[in-house]
């Protein structure tokens, strides 16, 4: 038996998970990763912290899988999925020059103006898909060129070294032999250009940013190099995967045609569908990104991303106080025959995809003497199933490819009023995997592709038997009435 070793390195937490040869998790542990919260919308996580975070979390699942009788000599590969743009900068000895700043982080809306009213902004998203947005890492790091003296000058020499997540990890896991990243996390920074597959220099010279050292770049499965995790193991294994998050996920949804599409229901949501192999401008809001790539295949996706969707059922339960778990939802929901007329606007942070619209404020409308809290909490249900409706109908109209299938994952499919309104409001199957770490799986896979643990993707096609589909049921038509009052609130 051969076993990959799968690290997902998320915002919250590290996950780590050893699969087998037949994409089986056979031992998983995970470790908890403390956030900074700071004033003037700063989002910060502490690089040397995170690495530790990481080498905890495997070396929990390594002694667990050899007390249940594991042999580690069989790990052939390490996988990495990670949290996508946030980033770090260090310098030539390793040292981080700040904190990481996190992909929630908004520091740098100003440095997003500035762009705009210098007219980049056509020209940035012909060159890398993405829109100005201080979600993406390329405006933060402008913000510390022009704030923070230290990096400045470290730039400006040529010492400053840059790398999302992904990057930094490799970096530190191969002792600073390695310095690279993949298509997928390139694709997130504002550098890199789409059809050219390189770190555009035209730019990095708009931007200020000529002198800084960015990572070679390679298809998400690739040998990176090798590492006995600090000792953790007692032989080397090939780093064979580096992809982000939501493209791991992708792959772990087996998302490997034109039109299939997947939809990370967590705080936020990121839905990307699989446009094959060129990549196509949006007109409708969305960004174009590398979807997923090996040696020898690139697939282009468009994405919608989305701020706010468990975190609006987080906030109806910890700040209006209308449940106390989650458990609850279905039968509130349920209590009530329809939605009363009300929504919720979900722009605690602004509004994403397609509307992309930072500056609105989140609201509840349709507020009478009838309403109950029922009807509050089933509109913040609804909420996110709406917003993908929003995205998919983007996505079909800049793609020209019809929805096949939307395959979903993330904490919240665990809700089945959810999903059954979203399969209704879509008309399509939705499909949900039975495996609720599937960025870790897609980068497990990507790994096991490059190590040969695993033959080709109609294998991995044959390891995701175990689903549940879900079609739309009875309630469509009422359903869809629901959806013209939303485009009503939503403008």
């Amino acid at each position: 038996m051969s076993y990959i070793l799968s690290i997902d390195q998320g915002t919250s937490s590290t996950k780590t998970i050893i699969f087998d040869e037949k994409g089986q998790a056979v031992f998983k542990a995970s470790e908890p990763l403390k956030t900074h919260y700071l004033d003037g919308n700063r989002v910060e996580q502490d690089p040397e912290v995170i690495y530790k975070n990481v080498l905890i979390s495997v070396r929990n699942c390594i002694e667990g899988f050899i007390k249940a009788g594991g042999d580690v000599t069989q790990i052939k590969a390490c996988g990495i999925s990670n949290q996508r743009e946030t980033f770090v900068l260090w310098d030539k000895e390793g040292k981080p020059l700040h904190n990481a700043v996190v992909w929630q982080d908004k520091r740098s809306i100003g440095v997003c103006d500035d762009l705009e009213k210098e007219g980049l902004g056509p020209k940035i998203n012909e060159k890398t898909g993405l829109i100005i947005d201080p979600y993406f890492s390329g405006t933060k790091i402008i913000w510390l060129n022009q704030n923070n003296q230290l990096i400045k000058g470290a730039i400006s020499k040529g010492e400053a070294y840059f790398g999302n997540i992904d990057t930094w990890l490799l970096y530190k896991m191969t002792g600073g032999k390695s310095y690279m990243t993949d298509y997928t996390n390139a694709s997130r920074t504002l550098f890199f250009n789409l059809k050219k597959l390189n770190w555009d220099q035209d730019l990095l010279t708009d931007f200020g940013l000529s002198n800084l050292n960015l990572p070679e770049v390679k298809p998400s499965s690739f040998h990176f190099g090798s590492t006995n995790l600090e000792g953790i193991l007692d032989h080397e294994i090939s780093i064979s995967a580096l992809i982000g998050d939501s493209h791991a996920a992708a792959f772990g949804e087996t998302c490997f045609d034109p039109g299939n599409a997947k939809a990370t229901l967590g705080t936020g949501s990121s839905i990307l569908m699989n446009i094959g192999s060129e990549p196509k401008t949006s007109q409708n809001g969305m960004v174009t990104t590398i979807c997923w790539s090996t040696e020898d295949r690139v697939d282009y996706a468009l994405e919608g991303i989305i701020v706010s969707a468990g975190a609006t059922i987080e906030w109806v339960r910890n700040q209006l106080g209308l449940f106390s778990d989650t458990s609850e939802i279905e039968t509130i929901c349920e209590s009530v025959p329809d939605n009363g007329g009300v929504y919720i606007v979900p722009a605690f942070s602004g509004l994403g995809a397609p509307h992309w619209n930072m500056n609105r404020k989140a609201s509840i409308e349709g507020l009478s003497f009838d309403s109950t809290k029922a009807h509050i909490v089933k509109a913040a249900v609804e909420s996110v199933p709406y917003q993908i409706k929003d995205v998919i109908v983007a996505m079909e109209q800049d793609s020209g490819t019809p929805l096949s299938e939307l395959k979903i994952d993330g904490g919240i499919t665990n809700n089945k009023s959810l999903v059954q309104f979203l399969a209704d409001l879509l008309e399509r199957k939705v499909t949900t995997i039975r495996m609720a770490d599937v960025s870790a799986l897609g980068a497990g896979y990507l790994a096991g592709l490059n190590a040969g643990v695993y033959r080709d993707l109609d294998q991995l096609k044959s390891f995701n038997a175990d689903t549940v589909t879900t079609t739309a049921g009875a309630d469509v038509s009422q359903v869809k009435e629901y959806y013209e009052g939303w485009k009503k609130v939503i403008g």
